[in-house]
């Protein structure tokens, strides 16, 4: 075999051959698919899980800085007040007793204090003033008292400013933490729903994934709790665990984390006031005046309810019922 014929032989490459090394080079050139790829729904609703258990002891200790902000903020106001009248009434006595004195002074009756006066004999002011007592005893003495009255007051309103300095900065850095965690979670919700998609839709039963926006704790476990009731029949008087009406629904859901009666007027007299701004997934939205129905909140203005007899339990917007009525927080 002529060297020229080995050397085309070596250089062919057979079809396997050709796969094979292409392989090998995506294999080489080509990132690692596993690690750029998304994170599970069960990994992101770990990550909000340890996110809110950070978040919800620091939302109880700043509602409660900022309440005692408020309140000591509403006691400095009131001393304010009250200094404003005691101040006033000095000024006004201490003029009537330097209209006193000028009196006895054009009247003659007051020599002595004239010549105390102008004779530059006595060491101090208290000198001075002991001769005004003798002309106005009463008046300095009503002076004194108001005077230790206001004394008090100011001492008072001191340890208040001081008071509300302290809650003020801490107020501020408990607002700035919390919202640093709240950013995080809505990242995290984000992806949620970026991952999640439309897996967790059912038609028109449940038309986006329930609950909408995961959050941790008792909350987040009522809410999981009634989005897995969804297409359950409403019938009137039951509280599970096949068929709910709608406070049924909402007792059944909180069990684990708080007892709830089977009423939806009693529940409502028996939890946290919210506004409709501060909603949160676990919270409860309540119908009607009087009240008589109830559902539960799962995030993104949606919630979960058992609707009526011959309906099912269902998400459906807030609003979908009539205006709300009311809102509260079971707490767990």
């Amino acid at each position: 075999m002529g060297p020229l014929r080995a050397l085309g032989r070596s250089l062919r490459v057979t079809p396997l051959r050709l796969c094979l090394m292409t392989v090998a080079a995506l294999a080489v050139l080509a990132p690692g698919t596993a690690a750029s790829a998304d994170p599970s729904i069960a990994e992101i609703e770990k990550q909000i899980d340890t996110q809110w258990n950070s978040l919800e002891p620091l939302i109880e200790d700043y509602n409660r800085v900022h309440s005692q902000l408020k309140t000591n903020q509403t006691k400095v106001a009131e001393l304010e007040k009250t200094l404003r009248p005691l101040q006033l009434e000095i000024d006004l006595a201490l003029s009537r007793v330097g209209g006193i004195a000028a009196n006895a002074y054009k009247s003659g009756s007051a020599s002595t204090l004239s010549a105390l006066l102008n004779s530059g004999s006595p060491d101090s002011l208290l000198d001075q003033l002991s001769v005004l007592n003798q002309i106005s005893r009463k008046q300095l003495e009503s002076i004194s008292a108001v005077k230790t009255t206001r004394d008090k007051f100011l001492g008072d309103k001191l340890a208040l400013d001081t008071l509300v300095g302290q809650l003020a900065a801490q107020d501020t850095d408990l607002a700035g933490k919390k919202k640093s965690i709240e950013s995080q979670i809505a990242s995290l919700q984000t992806l949620r729903q970026k991952v999640y998609g439309t897996a967790g839709a059912v038609g028109e039963l449940r038309p986006v994934n329930c609950p909408y926006e995961y959050i941790g704790g008792a909350a987040g476990a009522a809410a999981a709790k009634a989005c897995a009731q969804i297409s359950k029949k409403y019938v009137y008087g039951s509280a599970g665990p096949t068929t709910f009406d709608c406070s049924g629904l909402t007792m059944y859901a909180w069990a684990g984390g708080k007892s709830l009666p089977h009423n939806a007027k009693d529940q409502y007299n028996q939890i946290t006031k919210v506004t409709r701004s501060t909603l949160r997934t676990g919270d409860l939205i309540f119908y009607g005046s009087p009240i008589h129905h109830v559902s539960l909140y799962v995030g993104g203005g949606w919630m979960v309810h058992a609707p009526r007899s011959g309906d099912v339990v269902r998400m459906a917007k807030i609003d979908g019922p009539g205006t709300p009525s009311g809102y509260g927080r079971p707490v767990a």
